[in-house]
């Protein structure tokens, strides 16, 4: 009988209609591919169960945080590989087991369903959110998705983000530090918002309060931030205590929609409407628009996924919306710009910084690797694997246009028609 190796390349290829470029290693110690190819190590018969129980991302990805699949060599180009296999083929890929009709193909799905032994499906590992069906984005589910993602803790934090402490995109020259381009971000939006020593900013979703800081300190601006997360608040307060910015800087555990102390001068949110969802979008549109001063600039930096010719069938990601961001919604950046439109917005600028994004991630994996066994201490197994295989994916889909990342400079201009913007507004590029 042939090793596990090569059955499982076998059966893969026959199931897929197509050639496997990768190398597999079984848990028999066989292996069977090409040489120099990344490696798909399959360490039980459990990683097909899950797979089989739950074709395409999901069972793929519980396998990977379980630790029952891994992956050797390049991580990069393995994971390319398996989202042209899984990920770009869509229904067709999830679907796999189901829909087949090819005799050959059935004959090859019974005879991995034998090879995966007991027909028992596996528990999902803890990482994985439970919640019953219910209404998304009210306040009390909204903290319960953001808790999930941001009180993993903040030590493991500082692993992956570094000392800036900012959890977005950052914006790169050439060559430079991670924590120089996230300084660049700072600045940048800094600068398009027009801060000014005296007037108030409030930062929504103000994260470990890296923007607060860093428009207080250099633009002695007061500043209002506002997060769901106790741990980031606690760190955050800590840093601003730290800066000798308590005058300046006050930190809430705050629900946006119940920001009642405008108006401000600006508004800073920087990769937290992506939490907003499309139903509450228009709903967060306005009431960042009636927390302005008129004249008064908002800069939404935000995610945003390709439009689809049918915006009904789209889905939120699964191993995503599981294991990451629960109930986070990407929408195409020209929804995101109607959406401020209708609030009465008038929209000035957008800048696509997509391949920052995808610099900023694989950055962001390095960190992560080179202290996993403190990461690992610091969370789960699983956690540190939920991260790793979120950010290297994620680094992919920005390179490959998957995804983008843009800021939208809005303003609330007044009845007078007077913006507030320079001619050439620009110029904040240097």
């Amino acid at each position: 009988m042939a090793d596990a190796a090569s059955r499982l390349r076998s059966l893969a290829e026959q199931m897929l209609g197509a050639p496997l470029p990768l190398r597999l290693k079984a848990w028999d110690g066989s292996q069977a591919g090409p040489p120099d190819a990344p490696a798909l190590v399959v360490r039980n018969r459990r990683a097909l169960r899950r797979m089989l129980f739950r074709p395409g991302e999901l069972g793929l990805a519980r396998a990977w945080v379980s630790g029952d699949l891994e992956i050797e060599g390049d991580l990069y180009a393995a994971l390319d590989v398996l989202a042209g296999l899984v990920w770009e083929r869509g229904e067709d890929a999830r679907g796999l087991l189901q829909a087949v009709r090819d005799p050959e193909v059935r004959a090859a799905a019974r005879e991995l369903l034998k090879l995966a032994g007991p027909p028992i499906p596996p528990a999902p590992p803890r990482e994985e959110i439970r919640r019953p069906r219910r209404r998304l984005h009210t306040r009390r589910t909204d903290k319960r998705a953001i808790s999930h993602h941001y009180d993993v803790g903040n030590d493991f934090y500082e692993i992956v983000l570094g000392p800036s402490m900012v959890y977005s995109c950052a914006y790169w020259e050439e060559a430079g530090t991670l924590e120089t381009a996230q300084r660049d971000k700072l600045e940048l939006i800094c600068a398009k918002l027009g801060l000014k020593e005296g007037q108030r900013l409030l930062d929504v979703g103000c994260g470990w309060g890296s923007m607060a800081i860093h428009a207080a300190r250099e633009y002695g601006v007061g500043v209002v931030g506002v997060t769901l997360s106790q741990e980031q608040a606690a760190y955050a307060r800590k840093r601003v205590a730290d800066e000798g910015l308590t005058d300046r800087v006050e930190i809430r555990v705050q629900d946006y929609r119940d920001v009642v102390d405008g108006p401000f001068d600006a508004i800073s949110s920087i990769g937290m409407a992506e939490h907003v969802g499309a139903e509450k979008y228009l709903e967060y549109a306005r009431q960042l628009y009636d927390l302005l001063k008129p004249g008064g600039r908002l800069l939404n930096h935000q995610i945003g996924r390709r439009p689809q010719r049918d915006e009904s069938a789209y889905e939120v990601d699964e191993f995503i919306d599981s294991y990451v961001f629960p109930d986070g919604e990407l929408a195409p950046v020209g929804t995101t710009v109607t959406q401020l439109e209708r609030a009465g917005f008038e929209v000035r600028d957008v800048e696509s910084i997509r391949e920052h994004y995808a610099l900023t991630l694989r950055r962001w994996v390095a960190n992560l690797e080179a202290d996993w066994d403190r990461a690992v201490r610091l969370t789960s197994p699983g956690r540190a694997r939920v991260w790793r295989l979120y950010m290297a994916a994620c680094a992919l889909a920005f390179e490959g246009n998957r995804i983008g990342v843009n800021q939208v400079l809005a303003v609330r201009t007044p009845e007078s028609g007077t913006s507030g913007l320079p001619l050439r507004p620009r110029t904040w590029h240097g």
